[in-house]
């Protein structure tokens, strides 16, 4: 499996975190929207799965195939990106800023919801033979848990939106915790190994993910789902982002930076100005 020290893989965390802040804007948006994408089919794949066999647990237990290949390809979600920016942030990497985080998370978003967009829309032209019928099994479900996903939470007020809110935690530490464990092992099957138990989880469980959301959310309303946009940001989206962002930040990134990072014998960023700073032989 080739796995890494918790010291080890720590500091690729940063590292990567530095490296997505100063990605030019054309390729965190591609990789996101086809992160996006790719998860959105994944979640179609899945729900495909458990209407036909009628056993949520192997839908749940293949969902992982898309989030593995995805990171595995270099794209990114927003629930990654939540997790690894900000600690090159706290570990003041050189040009690093705030403004550099929230412009890195905006375009992924963007992108991410551009790739989840459109495999809502060519799934949904699948499910009703471009809109000429009702959907199908698959589409019919899909639309009934978009619509569960959102005035689900509504019809029980505060104490629903404190469970989406919760929902949302625990999506990004399951989540985060599948995104660091690819950091785990420098082989394939290791890295597969490690994230999908998080990500299976994650989806078996009912937790609520931003990206997944995103694909829900208009697939819902194309398949027949009765509720609105603004019932989508309040009782959906908003809530799953800042759970998600929590989730990641505090279970996932500080806990690990703070426990195993400082133990890390030397920054990438301090080795480069070292090499900087000594003359060529």
């Amino acid at each position: 499996m080739s796995y890494l020290a918790p010291t080890e893989f720590v500091a690729k965390m940063v590292d990567a975190g530095e490296s997505k802040v100063f990605m030019n804007a054309k390729d965190t948006v591609i990789r996101a929207y086809m992160a996006g994408a790719i998860l959105a089919l994944a979640a179609a794949f899945a729900v495909t799965i458990t209407v036909q066999t009628g056993e949520p647990l192997i839908g749940a237990v293949l969902f992982p195939v898309g989030f593995c290949l995805l990171y595995l390809l270099g794209f990114d979600l927003l629930t990654g990106v939540f997790t690894l920016v900000p600690l090159a942030l706290l570990d003041r990497r050189n040009g690093v800023t705030v403004n550099g985080v929230l412009r890195n998370w905006g375009l992924v978003f963007v992108g991410n919801f551009a790739g989840a967009l459109t495999v809502a829309v060519f799934m949904a032209i699948i499910f009703t033979y471009g809109f000429s019928e009702a959907p199908n099994a698959v589409g019919q479900t899909i639309g009934h848990i978009g619509e569960g996903r959102t005035v689900g939470y509504a019809d029980h007020g505060a104490a629903g939106m404190l469970t989406l809110f919760i929902r949302g935690v625990l999506c990004n530490w399951m989540v985060s915790t599948g995104v660091v464990a690819a950091m785990m092992s420098t082989s394939v099957s290791g890295k597969v190994i490690a994230m999908w138990m998080p990500i299976m989880v994650f989806f078996y469980m009912g937790f609520e993910h931003s990206v997944v959301n995103m694909f829900l959310f208009p697939s819902g309303l194309m398949l027949g789902g009765n509720f609105s946009f603004a019932d989508y940001l309040i009782w959906n989206e908003i809530p799953t982002v800042v759970g998600n962002l929590i989730g990641g930040v505090t279970f996932v990134g500080l806990t690990l930076y703070s426990t195993h990072y400082v133990k890390a014998p030397k920054h990438r960023s301090e080795e480069t100005m070292d090499s900087i700073a000594e003359p060529a032989e």
